[in-house]
């Protein structure tokens, strides 16, 4: 008889991630078995093998004809189970597809929908090199810095050819699903037996994929966001990470885990290579790969010799003379957008912040449309003649008069994306105006749309932050950027960071050919360190503005971080607790900073208030040892958080 350690895909106890059954054959590792739990027959996971128990154990009831996952896989399982303080259920949940153990009808899932102009690339010398370096160094990870334009695609391309050529799978991972249709179609002109995975794809989709990747006997390509990671493929030979910076790289949902720390363990149990590019790199990545000395590639020319730098405008918001014939879009702004239009190139107005307007107000008495559940101001969406709330999704009718003084003075102020949509319809009606953000439809998303995008039928761009990645657009010649400075004000350590990165991206969506492109920004504060640094893409010196100021501040790399986050019915639970537990813990742990208890950003949701504690340590473990001692209900843990929002 044969013993092993059995995870079971739900949990069945809150302190114990395996069981102990025994086998009259044996099993290998990764293994997909039926168990018996009390009454219930349950889906297992063979983890590792072990002697046999003092006590009795049951036998394993049946055996699922399910391809094993890789023992690295494993293994990675468990170590995010244990990194992250997570049950090993809640972590193999989103390793594994849904309906693992349903028989599918075989079909083809499709991989790419979209055409782009064949390109036979040729490597400049600053890819050659960077090729070169990736290839020379040892297993772990790479920071491949390359400005925006300096063609990171073409070195991922040459670096996933060498890696299949040497019998090793690929991993190539993308900050948004919007950009997977754009690298597939590259991918798939270039390199065999690609697979895409994501969360649009139906379950029966999703598992077929995994499916085929399991069972493939010869080395694939598997491109996709975050969860592409958990991809059953073999012998991984190289992990690519493309806009390593984008915060969707780590998972708001247990297990809040970063694809970034994950991939970097699942590489170093295939002893991979890792390479996270980007034009603006984490500050903290950037410091952590020049303390361990891990290789820094940077790529500080556009691929194509003769592409034209952009002409860059910056309109000063406070002077209102520069908005003579529109309250919202400048003068500049407004004859660039003819110009282009009548040339038949494309234009993009990025503005990250959705809706039409952010606040409802009556001017006579100041009342405010405030959401009743989380005492947030309504979001006007005017297309819908809806108030909407961004954190539950509560609406109500937009108000004709005042509730509190019944005055008919109702006004809305603010920018959003609906509201710049209206008015470009408005001022250019002959131009098709596309707006993409988290209110677009379905079948209008950047992924669904991404041809028109591409070949530029499509006149007048106009998004948040998904059309600010890494988007190439071959029509595009303009560039309009509405409020450069809008999330400067946030309450977050990371803020300024996210805002040199929105603009240094948003900016790096012209400037790749030799056509000449123009990049129109307005801004309230256009000497911002973020916003100027932004502007011009330049990260050495904004690199070093931020790495002095996060360690004077004591924030990450310098410091690890655990947000604490309590949840009640009342307000004054949720200060008693808090106050509690933070006297708890500056008692346990003196050598731990203990930041609040402070009301959480968004303080009320779903009628519950939220009151929260920043923890930071120098000792990572010291954190791992207070989400134990956290208690179970009412309390929610993030380690390393990307934002204390």
């Amino acid at each position: 008889m044969y013993y092993y350690e059995v995870a079971p895909l739900s949990i069945i106890r809150a302190d114990s991630n395996t069981l102990t059954y025994c086998s009259p054959s044996k099993m290998s590792v990764g293994q997909f078995v039926g168990i018996s739990v009390g009454k219930k027959t349950l889906i297992g996971l063979v983890v590792r093998s072990t002697k046999k128990p003092q006590y009795e154990t049951k036998t394993v009831s049946s055996y699922f004809e399910i391809p094993p996952l890789p023992g690295q896989l494993v293994e990675t399982a468990l170590w995010m189970a244990q990194y992250y303080t997570t049950h090993l259920a809640t972590v193999m949940q989103t390793v594994l597809p849904r309906g693992i153990t349903k028989k599918r009808r075989i079909s083809a899932v499709p991989v790419s929908q979209v055409s782009r102009h064949r390109t036979n690339f040729v490597l400049n010398k600053h890819q050659c090199a960077a090729v070169e370096k990736i290839e020379s160094m040892s297993p772990g990870t790479a920071l491949l810095h390359g400005i925006t334009g300096s063609g990171k695609t073409a070195v991922y391309i040459e670096l996933a050819k060498r890696t299949l050529a040497r019998h090793q799978s690929v991993v190539i991972l993308v900050p948004e699903i919007a950009l997977t249709s754009q690298l597939v179609a590259e991918l798939t002109q270039h390199l065999p037996r690609v697979h895409v995975t994501h969360s649009k794809q139906t379950e029966a989709e999703r598992h077929l994929t995994w499916l085929t990747v399991a069972q493939s006997n010869e080395p694939v390509v598997v491109i996709g966001p975050r969860s592409a990671l958990f991809m059953p493929a073999a012998n991984i030979g190289l992990i690519v990470i493309d806009e390593a910076h984008e915060p969707s790289f780590k998972q708001d949902q247990s297990p809040r885990y970063s694809a970034l720390r994950v991939a970097s363990r699942l590489a170093d149990l295939h002893q991979a290579r890792v390479v996270q590019g980007s034009a603006t790199p984490l500050v903290a990545e950037y410091y952590l790969a020049k303390e361990r000395g891990r290789p820094i590639i940077e790529m500080t020319e556009k691929a194509r010799h003769d592409a034209t730098a952009p002409r860059i405008t910056v309109i000063d918001m406070t002077k209102r003379s520069h908005f003579h014939r529109h309250r919202i879009f400048s003068d500049e702004l407004l004859a660039g957008i003819e110009q282009q239009l009548a040339h038949g190139s494309q234009v993009l107005i990025f503005h990250n912040r959705r809706g039409s307007a952010s606040t409802t107000l009556c001017e006579r008495c100041g009342w405010s449309a405030i959401c009743p559940r989380c005492f947030v101001p309504y979001t006007l969406h005017a297309d819908r003649h809806l108030l909407e709330c961004h954190i539950c999704g509560n609406r109500e009718r937009v108000p004709t008069s005042c509730p509190e003084c019944r005055s008919t003075d109702i006004k809305h102020k603010g920018i959003g994306t609906k509201l710049i949509e209206s008015e470009l319809q408005q001022l250019f009606p002959k131009a098709s105006v596309a707006r993409f953000d988290g209110d677009a439809a379905a079948d209008a998303t950047v992924e669904k749309r991404y041809q028109e995008l591409y070949d530029g039928t499509i006149d007048i761009i106009i998004g948040t932050q998904v059309i600010a990645k890494g988007l190439d657009l071959p029509h595009l010649t303009l560039v309009g950027v509405v409020q450069a400075d809008a999330g400067l004000a946030l309450p977050d350590y990371a803020a300024s960071e996210r805002t040199f990165q929105l603009l240094a991206q948003v900016v790096g969506r012209v400037g790749r050919s030799s056509r000449q492109t123009t990049v129109v920004v307005q801004s309230y504060q256009p000497h911002a360190p973020a916003v100027a640094r932004g502007l011009n893409q330049d990260y050495e010196n904004f690199y070093q503005e931020t790495i002095h100021e996060r360690q004077r501040a004591l924030f990450p790399p310098f410091r690890y971080l655990l947000k604490l986050t309590c949840v009640y019915k009342t307000e004054a639970a949720a200060i008693r607790n808090a106050q509690h537990l933070a006297a708890l813990l500056r008692t346990a742990y003196p050598d731990v900073q203990i930041l609040g208890p402070t009301p959480a950003f968004y303080e009320r949701q779903h009628d519950t208030y939220r009151w929260q504690l920043l923890v930071k340590a120098t000792l990572r473990a010291d954190l791992l040892n207070i989400v134990q001692s956290v208690p179970a209900t009412h309390w929610q843990s993030d380690l390393d958080p990307s934002s204390l929002l």
